[in-house]
Parts: C-alpha cells; structure tokens; sequence
C-alpha cells in the first residue's frame, strides 16, 4: 500500500496519531497547583504510600487502571508480526476499556518472547496496575505466562484471547440452549481448534455442565489415545470427550448438537445437515466463518452466531473484559476465579431476557446494561470467593 493510498483509506486515517492518549484528572495552572500535583506536595503522598502500600490505590490510578500486555506473537488472525505491529490492536483493546468500561488501560508491547523473561518483565512493571490483560501471546506458551503472573502477583491477570471469549460464547449458548427448549446438559458439543481460545472455552463450558464435548486440532479429534498431545492438550483429553471420539472433525459431527468453530477451518454444507435437530453453530473464524450463516440456516441450523459485526449475534470479546475488570477492581479482587468467570457468564446470558430469539442470543455490544451486569456479578463474586479487598 503506498503513501497516497493510506491517506485515503479511512482506516489509516482514523489511526493517524494513535487512538489514544493520556488527559490530566487535575489542573497544573498555579504555583500552588504545582506544589500539590508534584515536588513538594507529592511527597507526602508518597511517604504514606511506602508506610502502606494499599493506598496506591488511594492515591494513584492503580484502582483503575490495566495494562494491555502482549509479545505480538499471536495477533489477531495475522500471527507472530512483533510488538510493533501489534500496537495498534493493543491500543484498540485500550479505547475499549475506557469506552466500554470506564477503565483506563495503557498498551505494553513487548520485545521479547522467551516465557521466563516475559513473566519476569510484566511483573516488574505490575505495581503501577491494578490488574493485568494479556492479549495476543502464542500458545501453548499464553497458559503458563498466565498461570505464573497469577501466581505470583497479588493482582487480577487475565488472557482475553482465553477467558473474555470463553464468557461470551457460554453465554450465548446457555440462551441458545434455553430457545431451543434444552439445557445444557442435554447437548454434545464439538469444537474446532484446540488453541488457546479452544481449550479456554471447552473447559469453561465443561464446567458450566454441559452433556459432553470434544476437541479437534489440525490432526483430529483430541482424545488419551493420541501420543502426539502438548501438555495442554493432554490435560484437556483426560476431561474431555466421554464419548471416546477417535475420528476426524466431520465424523465427530454426526449428530452433535452444537459446533463451535475457533480455528481457520471450513465446515461442509453436508457436514451441517449430519447435525442433530435445531443445532446450534457458532462459526467464529474471522473475516471468513466455518460456514456462512445463511447456509447453515438453510440446512437446518436453527442458531448460528459469529465473530462479524455485520451479523446476528455477534460473538464479540467486549461484551466481557470491561465488566469483568470494572467488577474485579471495584472490589480489589486479588485474581478472577473459575466462580467469576462463570457469575460473568451468566449475567451476560441474562441481560437478553424476553428478548431472546434466533437472532438474539448475546446481547449487542452497544446494549449499556451489559458492563454493569457483568461488573456487579464479577464484584459479587469475588465476596464469595474471598478474593476481594473492599
């Protein structure tokens, strides 16, 4: 694309400058202003903050502030392209914070990819935070990344690419399971791509009670059998898959009652048609789904949802971090727990109440009530689950 061209395609012009920025919450106009904002105000406030360090989140942004963390190795569809490339993701995810949640969020791309030293580097810069979100980091290595930081800060971390899109599409197919007069224990789920979304969301909908459910990568089915399973993936099988599937994707889908798709792959019309009745498929590959929705309609599936604006039910990240971190930080939460995860999930589901159709399964990301929702029941959540401060 050359220079003329950037000029006028609207997406390089809206980016011109970056997205964000950073607005005082206080005047500096006056000698005394400045006295009290920095040198020799300031160091009241930061001697009381050494004798206790609770009250950074007194006196600093860290009641309500993220950091947006990646390496650029996994972003978007467009794969390992580096921390600069990845900047103008990072930023996005921070507009929508503050747009969505009225959270202030800074992007940190990091130069470095080795897990030792990508642990080490994000918890340095931890203390300026009150949570942290991972977004856009390779797998299988975004497991352990995460799994250290949350152990070793007192902090919330949360990997979007797993757990925002795990709430939402438990959400959706709780209410597609609730429209088409089943629960969730009566279903059989398959799902493509056993990435980090893949098996984030599998085990979220394993815990949430559903009947059965099996995992496909690039070779076929996930099951104990396989001896050619990563760590995750092995962990996954022996939770997974009761029904001992062993075959292919399009094998596994004869008389499955739900398709949820996270990986590049296609679903064949016949495929569809091999579904149990009133299925439900959720084709998330962007730009292109598994299979268009019209299809998948016209051979019998009775709710599909995507990752695209441009459809019904649209299976979109935001309708979750926002409320989840607004609702962690409201309470000084020291981690996000299994319990609110699903306590998000299930007031996201139930902001669609009478509203509930084919083509309303998961609320617009423009529906006000959602981030306050999902906040209230992270926050009470956290109370249950003694993880909370406040």
């Amino acid at each position: 694309m050359t220079a003329v061209d950037r000029a006028t395609d609207p997406a390089f012009v809206l980016h011109a400058g970056g997205k964000i920025e950073v607005v005082s919450t206080v005047p500096v106009r006056t000698r005394e202003d400045l006295s009290l904002a920095y040198t020799p105000g300031v160091a009241r406030v930061c001697t009381a903050i050494a004798e206790d360090r609770t009250l950074a989140y007194d006196y600093t942004w860290k009641s309500h502030t993220v950091a947006v963390v990646t390496d650029g190795t996994a972003v978007l569809g467009l794969g390992d392209i580096g921390p600069e490339a990845a900047l103008p993701v990072m930023e996005g995810k921070a507009l929508l914070f503050k747009e969505f949640g009225g959270i202030d969020a800074v992007p940190i791309c990091l130069d470095v990819t080795d897990v030792d030293q990508l642990v080490e580097t994000v918890a340095r810069l931890a203390p300026a935070f009150g949570g942290i979100n991972l977004e856009d980091i390779s797998a299988p290595r975004c497991f352990e990344v995460e799994r250290r930081l949350q152990a070793r800060l007192d902090i919330p971390v949360f990997h979007d690419d797993q757990h925002g899109t795990a709430i939402v599409v438990l959400a959706a197919l709780r209410n597609a399971a609730r429209l088409t007069g089943r629960s969730l224990g009566d279903l059989r789920v398959v799902v493509s791509g056993a990435g980090a979304a893949g098996i984030a969301v599998s085990r979220m909908i394993l815990e949430a009670g559903i009947g059965d459910l099996a995992i496909a990568d690039s070779k076929g089915m996930v099951h104990v059998g396989r001896e050619d399973l990563n760590d995750e993936k092995r962990l996954f099988a022996a939770i997974s898959n009761r029904g001992g599937l062993t075959g292919t994707f399009l094998e596994a889908l004869v008389g499955a009652d739900v398709f949820i798709g996270l990986s590049a792959g296609t679903v064949p019309v016949e495929a569809v048609r091999t579904m149990a009745a009133d299925c439900i498929i959720f084709a998330m590959a962007n730009p292109d789904p598994e299979i268009h929705p019209d299809v998948a309609h016209a051979v019998g599936a009775r709710v599909v949802a995507t990752g695209r604006s441009d459809f019904p039910n649209q299976i979109n990240n935001v309708l979750a971090f926002p409320g989840v971190f607004k609702g962690a930080l409201a309470v000084r939460a020291s981690r996000i727990t299994e319990h609110m995860k699903l306590a998000a999930s299930e007031a996201l589901a139930a902001v669609v109440g009478d509203d509930l159709s084919e083509d309303c399964v998961i609320p617009s990301v423009f529906d006000p009530r959602v981030a306050p929702a999902v906040a209230d029941a992270v926050a009470a959540a956290a109370r249950e689950d003694g993880v909370a401060r406040l």
